[in-house]
């Protein structure tokens, strides 16, 4: 997934900054999609993901006027959304049931477990694959529950995880590395279930 920047943004969010409401509009609509997405795989629940979406939106619109010109409003964007759904999990006290079972093409999991070329039998225990993988991101922390979803999940590049969290490049691969190497680690025991190449995939990161 590329965040998606150039000068028509950058002079939306400065009309937006200045005032215009139709500008920051024109950049909801262009952001709704990928920003309900997140708050969808953070929270694990439809109706929580839509209001969530709505509140970074709320947030983004009254604080336009400290965007920096210079900055990607897409990494910006869903830089607050993240911060929503922390929010939300912390005084809700809930763990999220993330879902990967209806994630599109740029997620590294499903790239690497399903195909479109694959017998009904291989169809399902791909689908078994998922639930187990799904089951064991639940369980991850955080921090390492965040890199799965950003990276493997929703597809973003290290360059614009490192943009979104606000940290380096090298610090985004080390905590994808980690978090990956403690997703394997609880799906171990369950690993033996799959077929080699589901292991292989789910074992060798991208």
């Amino acid at each position: 997934m590329a965040v998606e920047m150039g000068k028509e943004d950058q002079s939306l969010a400065r009309d937006a900054a200045n005032g215009d409401r139709k500008a920051f509009d024109q950049l909801v609509l262009k952001y709704e999609k990928k920003v309900y997405n997140l708050a969808y795989r953070m929270s694990g629940n439809y109706d929580d993901a839509s209001e969530l979406a709505q509140e970074a939106f709320i947030k983004a619109f009254k604080s336009i006027g400290s965007f920096r010109a210079d900055s990607e409003f897409g990494t910006w964007i869903y830089r607050i959304t993240l911060n929503v759904c922390y929010d939300f999990l912390r005084k809700n006290k809930k763990q999220a049931v993330i879902s990967i079972s209806e994630v599109g093409e740029d997620g590294y999991i499903i790239q690497n477990i399903q195909s479109n070329d694959i017998t009904p039998s291989e169809y399902a225990e791909s689908r078994e694959t998922i639930r187990e993988i799904t089951e064991a991101i639940d369980t991850l922390k955080k921090e390492q529950r965040t890199m799965i979803i950003l990276r493997d999940i929703e597809g973003f590049t290290y360059n614009e995880i490192a943009k979104i969290l606000k940290i380096s490049e090298g610090t985004v691969k080390s905590r994808i590395n980690r978090a990956r190497i403690t997703l394997s680690n609880i799906l171990s025991a369950k690993l033996e279930h799959l077929s080699p190449r589901s292991v292989k995939n789910i074992r060798k990161g991208g």
